[in-house]
C-alpha cells in the first residue's frame, strides 16, 4: 500500500508543476514574443516483484513483474515557433521573422531576446541608443550598442528587413546609413537556452553558443520587420484543454491516496 501512497503523491506534485506551467503561459497570452511551455514527464524506478523464473526449472519468463514508483517532471520546453506579427505604429517596434535573437547589453553581460519592442533612449553625450523598455542597449553585429547622433532621426529612420541595417531620414528626404546592423543570432539548440525573465535569455552548455546568423554559412537568415511586433504564440484553447487534463489527473492521483488509506486503515481493522 505505501508504494500506491508514494507513487500517487508523485503525481500530485508533477501536475501541480503543470498546472503552475500552464498559468504562466496563460499569464503571458498577450506577452511581446514570449514562447508557450510545455511539461515533460518520465517515471521513477521500478520495483521488481518476481525473480526471473518461478518455477524449478529455472525458466526465464516472457514477461516482467515490475511496478513503478511514480513519476517525476523531466523538463519544462519551451515552443519557439513563430508568433503572430501584429502592426505597432512605434518607428522603434521591430519583430524577427525566422529563428534569430536579439542581442542586448546589460552591464558587461549579454543577454538575447525575441522581444523586439525598443525605444531611443540619450546617453551622457545626447545620442540617440536603441535600448529595450527596461533600457538594455541592443548590439549591433560588431557587438556596439547601436545609436544615432543627437540631431538624427527627427524625420524618421529605417530598418531594412534583409540586412538590419539602419539608415535615417534627412531634412531633404535623402536617407543616410549609419554603418551599423542590428546583430541577429541563433542556437543550435533553442531550448537549452536559460530563461532569466524580462524575455531575456543567456547561452548555455545545451544551448550551445550564439551562432552569428551574418557571416556563418549554411544559416537561414531572419528578417527584421519595422513597425510590427512578435505576439505570443500561446494557444488559449490548448492551454485550458491541458489545464482540465492536468487537474483531472491531480484528481485521480487524490483519489488514489484517499483509496489507500482507506485499504490500509481496513488492513488494520482486521486485527481488532
Amino acid at each position: 500500500m505505501m508504494r500506491s501512497l508514494w507513487a500517487a503523491a508523485s503525481g500530485m506534485k508533477s501536475q501541480q508543476t503543470s498546472v503552475d506551467t500552464i498559468a504562466n503561459n496563460l499569464a503571458n497570452v498577450n506577452t511581446t514574443a514570449y514562447k508557450a511551455q510545455s511539461t515533460q514527464f518520465k517515471t521513477l524506478l521500478y520495483q521488481t516483484l518476481q525473480a526471473t523464473s518461478t518455477n524449478a526449472e529455472g525458466e526465464a519468463k516472457p514477461t516482467s513483474a515490475q511496478v513503478g514508483l511514480g513519476t517525476r517532471v523531466a523538463s519544462i520546453n519551451s515552443n519557439f515557433t513563430q508568433g503572430a506579427q501584429l502592426a505597432n505604429d512605434s518607428n522603434t517596434a521591430m519583430c524577427i521573422t525566422g529563428e534569430g535573437f536579439f542581442a542586448v547589453q546589460d552591464g558587461e553581460e549579454t543577454h538575447y531576446t525575441r522581444n523586439g519592442n525598443f525605444t531611443w533612449a540619450i546617453d551622457n553625450t545626447g545620442a540617440k541608443v536603441l535600448t529595450t523598455a527596461e533600457g538594455y542597449k541592443v548590439l549591433d553585429q560588431a557587438g556596439r550598442p547601436i545609436t544615432l547622433p543627437a540631431t538624427a532621426g527627427e524625420n524618421g529612420f529605417t530598418v531594412n528587413p534583409d540586412d538590419a541595417s539602419i539608415s535615417y531620414r534627412n531634412p531633404d528626404g535623402t536617407y543616410t546609413n549609419t554603418g551599423q546592423s542590428i546583430a541577429l543570432y541563433q542556437f543550435t539548440n533553442r531550448v537549452g537556452l536559460s530563461k532569466i525573465g524580462e524575455n531575456l535569455y543567456d547561452e548555455t552548455v545545451a544551448s550551445g553558443e550564439p551562432v552569428s546568423e551574418w557571416n556563418t554559412n549554411g544559416v537561414i537568415r531572419s528578417s527584421v520587420l519595422q513597425n510590427y511586433l512578435e505576439g505570443s504564440n500561446v494557444n488559449v484553447a490548448d492551454e485550458m484543454v491541458n489545464l482540465i487534463i492536468s487537474q483531472r489527473a491531480y484528481e485521480m492521483n487524490s483519489k488514489a491516496i484517499t483509496t489507500s488509506d482507506t485499504m490500509l486503515e481496513q488492513a488494520n481493522n482486521l486485527k481488532r
